[in-house]
């Protein structure tokens, strides 16, 4: 099982690193996990919609850049789905038991995702209305992933 993790912008500070390094550590027991980071689009404050569009697109293209074909794409939506954590470890495991062996989870930028990545997604999920940063958000989408193989496993974890 092979799990990737394809995000726009970096990790800057040391304590979001950690605690990435910590969840890719306890989900090398379920999967192999890899985490790309692609360049976020430069651009000011204040953009038009089309200057939106334009970084949008630009970013859409060095995600999609990074998903092999064969990758079962997962994009991190506001419009996408929302599942409990059973939900989503019967979702992964019903895509493994279908022969998907490499699942791609793609967080957008700031603005979002492309439409051409949108198209791409065999699935969308969203955790909630609220709105968090990328980097929490990241830690929090591989503590999901962890959950999820805790629970295919039968593995107790905490509630």
């Amino acid at each position: 099982m092979n799990v990737k993790l394809i995000c726009v912008g970096r990790l800057k500070e040391r304590f979001y690193a950690e605690a990435c390094a910590e969840f890719r550590k306890r989900i090398s027991r379920f999967a192999e996990v890899s985490i790309i980071e692609v360049a976020d689009e430069r651009a000011p404050e204040q953009l038009s919609p089309a200057e939106m569009e334009q970084v949008r697109r630009a970013e859409g293209e060095r995600i999609l850049s990074k998903a092999a074909p064969g990758e079962y794409l997962i994009a991190m939506d506001l419009k996408g789905e929302q599942l409990t954590s059973p939900e989503m470890a019967s979702r992964l495991q019903g895509i493994m038991n279908s022969g998907g062996s490499k699942i791609t989870f793609v967080i957008g930028g700031s603005l979002g995702l492309s439409p051409e990545v949108l198209r791409r997604a065999d699935l969308r999920l969203c955790f909630g209305k609220p709105t968090f940063s990328h980097q929490i958000f990241r830690i929090m989408l591989l503590e999901q992933i962890y959950r999820c193989f805790k629970i295919m496993n039968n593995e107790p974890y905490h509630k």
